[in-house]
């Protein structure tokens, strides 16, 4: 069979393994470079044990052409390490690394993402005594040497209710001169769960992937077994899951708001949008009794349809959620003090954000014109966003703005969806799952985009799930925010990127 170098394929469609061609690695990198290079985007990149050998699987998204690529090799023990060339690349590989024993030779700082065990029976590239569990954080920091140099160490435990991550800050006096973040304190082996599945929790360990991101995690696992399956979800069922993927996009983007107001003392903006986050999570509990939207999404379609009665309740209330929720945001953005630390604060330069990879927000701010709902739609529904909302000056502010503008467009979306909610079922059975094939399926979630891969095996069941929170692209460029600027400004731009610690650690 004559199989091209590339798979070029649509979001939605499963692709046969037998039609992927096995590069060797050398065409494997060229490729891989090439198609950066021509403007694609790494959204994952993989490895599937294959007897003795791993087997490396690279997903690029052309965005302006709504494609995605596909290649694949196979190493053993060490590859050439492609992050010098693809920085993108830097925490796949220290994830291949971790979880296979790989070594990605001339990678610039290789060290652990999530600290645990090898997957398979690999040697321990990080030097310790054979069988012994890694303990996260454990591992050498980045330092800078010199007169007036200090370090500043944060966390894993912080004030608050807020996740454990550790930051290492290298400073001169108040400069910050380096930032160096280590996750992996909540590492719960998602990804191992769902081999062999789907199973009866699948679903479950879905929604609590990263919490605040329950519908958006859960919908794009629904539409890849559908897309392996080959299951056509109602109309209705879409509008359903488009209407909660919303709520959960304003609930967090007006939460954050007010955070950030909070952040540099300004109390009334903060106070508002405390409650007001609440009563966008109390309208997601109406559709499905859970705030969170927890029971929800359900492959094949939704759990939970609404009253015939309800859509005209919902957008009443919706209307004076929205005239309450401008009010709060724009006493903030029309306040001088709040506009003086939120602009020039944590500034992250386009041609970086794009090196680096930055998705959603982060790359919006920046000037990237990155949207899965513009780019890679999915599904009967896929007219209802052609507009993406984007800043160019990559800093708090700009990351603030994209927010505001993001909750503002939500609630027209929202009106246009309850006005025009399809009639019909909610749900379809999904049948069984195409042997051997691979899928990939994709998202915008409110941080950014979400995206999840499947292979299947002979059985139709899964031999490998690859899950990829927005904040796993992310966590780099609040790192590079603080570069040269003041410690102090560092929950400032932290809440500007708000990046989930349990989307990474998974």
């Amino acid at each position: 069979m004559n199989r091209s170098k590339i798979y070029r394929f649509r979001h939605g469609l499963a692709v046969p393994l037998a039609e992927l061609a096995l590069l060797d690695f050398t065409q494997f990198r060229e490729t891989l470079l090439d198609e950066v290079a021509s403007g694609a985007r790494v959204v994952a990149y993989f490895g599937l044990p294959v007897d003795r050998e791993v087997e490396l699987y690279s997903i690029f998204a052309h965005d302006w052409t709504s494609e995605l690529a596909l290649i694949r090799t196979r190493v053993c023990g060490s590859f050439p390490s492609l992050t010098p060339e693809c920085p993108q690349l830097h925490l796949f590989e220290r994830e291949l690394a971790e979880q296979f024993g790989l070594r990605p030779e001339g990678h610039p700082w290789l060290k652990p993402v999530r600290f645990h065990r090898a997957w398979i029976d690999a040697a321990d590239i990080w030097g310790r005594p054979a069988g012994e569990q890694p303990i996260p954080g454990d591992m050498e920091f980045y330092r800078v040497e010199g007169e007036e140099v200090h370090e500043v160490a944060v966390g894993p435990v912080h004030a608050g209710v807020i996740e454990p991550g550790h930051f290492r800050f290298q400073c001169h006096g108040e400069q910050v001169m380096h930032l160096e973040i280590s996750l992996g304190y909540q590492h719960r082996g998602i990804e191992q769960l769902l081999t062999g599945g789907p199973h009866p929790s699948s679903v479950y360990q879905m929604e609590a992937a990263a919490g605040d991101t329950t519908v958006g995690h859960t919908t794009v696992y629904a539409q890849l077994l559908e897309s392996l399956a080959n299951c056509k979800v109602p109309l209705r069922a879409q509008a359903l899951r488009a209407i909660a993927l919303e709520l959960e996009r304003l609930a967090n983007h007006v939460g954050d708001i007010g955070a950030l107001a909070g952040d540099v003392g300004f109390l009334p903006t903060a106070s508002f949008c405390g409650r007001l986050r609440g009563d966008y999570l109390n309208l997601t509990a109406e559709l499905c009794g859970s705030r969170f939207g927890r029971g929800l999404i359900r492959p094949g379609g939704v759990g939970f349809d609404l009253d015939g009665t309800l859509p005209l309740p919902f957008l009443e209330r919706l209307k004076q959620l929205e005239e309450n929720t401008r009010g709060a945001i724009e006493l903030c953005f029309d306040s001088p003090s709040v506009l003086g630390r939120f602009e020039g604060t944590g500034l992250v330069k386009a041609d970086a954000a794009e090196a680096l990879g930055l998705v959603g927000v982060a790359a919006r701010a920046c000037g990237l014109v990155r949207d899965v709902r513009l780019h890679h739609p999915f599904g009967g529904l896929c007219d209802r966003f052609d507009t993406p909302i984007i800043e160019f000056d990559g800093d708090v502010f700009a990351r603030s703005n994209v927010r505001r503008r993001e909750i503002y467009a939500s609630f027209e979306l929202l009106h246009q969806l309850f006005k025009n909610l399809p009639e019909g079922e909610i749900r379809l059975p999904l049948g069984p799952l195409a042997a051997e094939s691979l899928a990939v399926s994709l998202s915008e979630g409110w941080r950014g985009e979400v995206v999840h891969t499947a292979i299947t095996d002979a059985q139709g069941r899964i031999a490998r799930y690859k899950i990829i929170d927005p904040s796993f692209h992310n966590w780099s460029g609040l790192a590079l925010s603080l570069r040269g600027g003041q410690i102090s400004d560092f929950p400032l731009c932290n809440k500007s990127f708000n990046l989930s610690y349990c989307g990474v650690d998974l």
